[in-house]
């Protein structure tokens, strides 16, 4: 853990997927750069955790931060659904491995945030439902959406980033029930729910859009950090 004036560890979950790179055609564990590179903006040393492992808060407390990034949907069996047609195939060491460190970094209250997927692996971890499908809110595949979203006055996020801003979003799936404790902070125009908070933490946020393309906007993150050395300082 960050001690004596040291950047904070900020884990972040990548995808194991198949990837080109140099002389390889394989599968490997990889993550958008612009993740790291908002950590590193934000103050925070970024540390890559792969899919898999033996995620308890007594094998998570060495971190100071954690980030479940975006990526695939969740499988839908995890909130009693069969997958729909437009649903992506399950990365189900993915979701085993999320749903773990979600619950090992809310029992030692360590600053977690969840991007586009993983404000849904926060909800469904919880006991949230989806929206296997929605519309309108990626502008073409591969090209992120700009859109306006409210936020809600006195929420954390709100102190973060005011009460309206404008995000970037590339989804197809949206919060539907929300998990017992989670709160609504953030929403679009069509209604989405764009962001949520646990209540009764120092620091558990979700976003459905995706910051970390915003390399010149780093106050989600440097929030983050600045709430993990607080947390340290402790």
């Amino acid at each position: 853990m960050a001690s004596n004036g040291s950047r904070p560890l900020v884990g972040l979950t990548t995808y194991l997927e198949p990837v080109r790179f140099g002389l390889w055609d394989t599968k490997a564990a990889v993550l958008h750069e612009t993740y790291v590179e908002c950590v590193r903006a934000a103050g925070g040393n970024p540390v890559l955790l792969p899919p898999g492992g033996d995620w308890r808060p007594e094998t998570l407390g060495w971190l100071d931060a954690l980030v479940i990034t975006g990526g695939a949907d969740v499988n839908p069996l995890a909130y009693g659904q069969e997958p729909g047609p437009l649903t992506d195939a399950p990365r189900q060491s993915r979701d085993d491995s999320e749903f773990a460190l979600v619950h090992a970094a809310l029992a030692l209250d360590l600053p977690l945030l969840g991007v586009c997927r993983g404000m849904q692996v926060l909800n469904v971890a919880l006991g949230g439902t989806l929206h296997q499908h929605v519309e309108g809110h990626v502008k073409s595949p591969g090209v992120f959406a700009e859109t306006e979203v409210d936020v809600v006055r006195g929420s954390a996020l709100a102190g973060i980033v005011g009460e309206r801003t404008a995000v970037l979003c590339h989804h197809h799936q949206a919060l539907d029930a929300l998990a017992p404790g989670l709160r609504a902070v953030a929403t679009a125009p069509d209604g989405i729910v764009e962001a949520v908070e646990l209540d009764g933490r120092g620091f558990a946020i979700g976003v459905q859009s995706h910051p970390e393309q915003n390399i010149e906007d780093v106050r989600l993150f440097a929030a983050l950090v600045r709430t993990a050395e607080e947390r340290a300082s402790r």
